[in-house]
């Protein structure tokens, strides 16, 4: 079972941007897809973005042109850039990896711990 560490979240003022990152203790390059996803506090959790071994990728609506994944097989880690936080972005983010599946519908079996990011107004 792989495993996954995401890093970089942390306290940024609305408007901010950061820069999470998830290590994976394996090669990468055999999912088919990998994800993030965020939950805030009583709230159920939600797809942000996929990216899928080819390099394709899709957002939620929310974060179109705000949010950008990449993944760096040769270093087994997926980067999410979120630039121009809102308040409402406050939640833990999740790294997560399938095996099987294309991009949102990717079946997420490996998951991370989670990382908190939080958005100050």
């Amino acid at each position: 079972q792989v495993q996954l560490v995401e890093s970089g979240g942390g306290l940024v003022q609305a408007g901010g941007s950061l820069r999470l990152s998830c290590v994976a203790s394996g090669s990468i390059f055999s999912f088919s897809t990998m994800g993030w996803f965020r939950q805030a506090p009583g709230k159920q959790r939600e797809l942000v973005a996929t990216i899928r071994s080819g390099g394709s990728t899709n957002y939620a609506d929310s974060v179109k042109g705000r949010f950008f994944i990449s993944r760096d097989n040769a270093k087994n880690t997926v980067y999410l850039q979120m630039n121009n936080l809102k308040p409402e972005e406050t939640a833990v983010y999740y790294c997560a990896a399938a095996r099987t599946g294309w991009g949102p519908g990717a079946d997420f079996r490996s998951w991370g711990q989670g990382t908190q990011v939080t958005v100050s107004s």
